[in-house]
């Protein structure tokens, strides 16, 4: 019945009031055309509700006894609504055609008033003819005026019917003020719950976009994310693998150079092992294992093991100490065992460093790891490069923080402090640290070699930038 309704949902092509027409269906949603999807399958009942109308009308004019001039006259006006309707009419409730729904209304209403006007019983034809004006035009205001030129014609009919009489008319208007009402009352309801009904089809159109688009962009952010990850992994990882292989060739072609077999003998063992560690990474990476090191290891150990290939790498004194760490989340020990691969990479990279303590402590509900070193420092004007910010996301994601201290030529303490749950039991996988310090072998030392830098007490943590 609603125009706009119909209009809106996808009928065919024809203009309707106020500028409105089919072919804006497009616009719409799956819901709103769902609404109106059945429209066609409505029509129809209305063909056949005024097919009904229409017989049972001149079969009543014949039964109460219209004779004559008066029946011919009203079975005319009949057929002229009938072929009205089939040309225009139907057409005009299927295409939704203004034109075409104002010429089949002006033939209902000046048919049903002539009708009327010959016998009485025509009034039956307004059940079919208020309910196809509120169907055929398109807003509440059309359809209000459509009623009540309807009404007057019908009262006109009725008055002209008993010859103008004033008696009649004083009779007749009340009783059709209170069918308009009722007529107008009823389309103004039928109306507005199809205005509402489309409504809500519409708003969860767009509740269902808001939430394809809430999904894309959730998609998108997880992509991002974990791109983000994989560089991160990447980057502390096989990055700072092959910048140790690519170092220790260096030092292996350094060592050809001036003949020292056993030296070039030594860091092709380094950059073998370094080698196999990076591709055991990598598999560990692509499957979305734990890091290597922490497969066969607790945190302690595989920080104890980082470190003493530091030394050999690097020919530094380097001490580590774990004092009261019992075992961790694993996640936890993921984000530490990177922290502490950036931290060294970056004292190798850029400190200039003879001493580098480390240092993994639980306190306070937390794990706090030290890296110091005392190197060159930097000052506050150097920024953050990749490394030390992924570190920092890292350490943020798993409700951390992460603290460096430096001045130029005083050295970098770097912290980074990770909350864990105090149920674990801390005296287990604890290792107390030795010193290890690389001589002029190559191999870390132990038991007697002595930690060039104490970290500070306040537990940060310091790698050069």
């Amino acid at each position: 019945m609603t125009a706009d309704g119909t209009a809106a949902a996808g009928i065919p092509a024809g203009e309707a009031a106020g500028g409105s027409s089919a072919g804006e269906a497009a616009a719409d949603g799956p819901s709103v055309n769902l609404l109106y999807a059945g429209w066609e399958q409505q029509v129809r009942w209305w063909d056949a509700a005024f097919g009904v109308i229409v017989a049972l009308t001149a079969a009543a004019l014949v039964l109460e006894g219209t004779r004559d001039v008066s029946l011919v006259v009203a079975l005319a006006a009949l057929a002229a609504i009938v072929v009205a309707y089939l040309l225009w009419g139907a057409r005009a409730a299927r295409t939704r055609e203004w034109r075409l729904a104002i010429a089949y209304l002006v033939v209902l209403v000046l048919g049903t008033g002539v009708a009327v006007s010959q016998a009485g019983i025509a009034t039956f034809l307004m059940f079919i003819a208020f309910a196809q004006v509120w169907m055929l035009l398109e807003t509440i205001r059309q359809g209000v005026i459509g009623c009540v030129v309807l009404a007057v014609s019908v009262t006109v009919g009725i008055v002209a019917a008993y010859g103008f009489d004033a008696a009649v008319v004083l009779s007749v208007v009340p009783q059709m003020f209170v069918t308009l009402l009722f007529a107008v009352a009823l389309g103004l309801w039928f109306h507005l719950a199809m205005r509402r009904a489309e409504e809500h089809a519409r708003l969860l159109d767009e509740l269902r976009a808001a939430q394809a688009e809430l999904a894309r962009t959730n998609h998108e952010a997880g992509v991002v994310a974990e791109r983000e990850r994989l560089a991160r992994e990447i980057h502390d990882t096989l990055a700072q693998g092959f910048t140790s292989v690519v170092m220790q060739a260096q030092a292996a072609t350094a060592a050809l150079d001036v003949g020292d077999d056993a030296a070039v003998r030594e860091r092709l063992h380094l950059v073998e092992d370094t080698a196999r560690d990076n591709l055991a990474e990598a598999r560990a990476l692509v499957a979305a294992f734990a890091p290597v090191a922490l497969q066969d290891a607790s945190l302690p150990q595989a920080l104890r093991r980082l470190t003493e290939r530091y030394a050999l790498e690097t020919e530094q004194v380097v001490s580590f100490e774990a004092d009261g760490v019992g075992p961790l989340p694993p996640a936890t020990e993921v984000v530490l065992l990177r922290a502490a691969q950036e931290a060294l990479t970056n004292v190798r990279r850029h400190a200039r460093a003879m001493t580098v303590a480390v240092r993994l402590a639980r306190a306070e509900g937390a794990v706090i790891l030290t890296v110091a070193d005392d190197g060159r420092g930097f000052g506050p004007d150097v920024s953050d490069g990749f490394g030390l910010a992924g570190m920092r996301d890292r350490v943020r994601s798993a409700g951390g923080t992460l603290s460096v201290r430096s001045d130029a030529g005083a050295g970098t303490t770097l912290r980074v402090r990770v909350p864990v749950e105090d149920a674990a039991d801390p005296a287990q996988g604890s290792e107390a640290g030795s010193p290890g310090r690389t001589g002029s072998d190559g191999k870390a030392g132990s038991g007697d070699g002595t930690r060039a830098m104490e970290p500070a007490r306040d537990g940060t943590q310091g790698v050069a930038g």
